[in-house]
């Protein structure tokens, strides 16, 4: 009934379905990566069981040299650091525990 040959009824037929352009977002309604326990990003496959940015579960961290700004964005010191923040703090008084601390309020030294 219609012509074959005119690009404009190509365009009707397909309705862009056969390329991977704006026709095909309509079918993208299936998730394959969910949050990742581990790194927090949406990088978790959910059949591979598998983190693709932190590499959970593997207890090795997924890094790799060939990406030095990857390495970098979430190395030491880019999160809250919440025991090794007060490690410094301690190492520069020899990790000594169980002290007090004299009092200067009654002034020991003659100034």
């Amino acid at each position: 009934a219609h012509r074959q040959d005119s690009p404009s009824s190509l365009r009707a037929d397909n309705m862009g379905k056969a390329g991977k352009g704006t026709g095909s977002f309509g079918k993208r309604h299936n998730k394959s990566h969910t949050l990742c326990v581990r790194c927090g990003k949406s990088s978790f496959h959910i059949q591979k069981k598998t983190c693709a940015a932190c590499g959970y579960p593997s207890s090795r961290k997924r890094h790799y040299n060939w990406n030095p700004k990857g390495k970098r964005r979430n190395t030491t010191g880019t999160g809250r650091m919440s025991h090794l923040r007060s490690v410094h703090r301690r190492f520069r008084n020899q990790f000594r525990e169980g002290t007090q601390a004299k009092s200067l309020k009654h002034g020991s030294t003659s100034a």
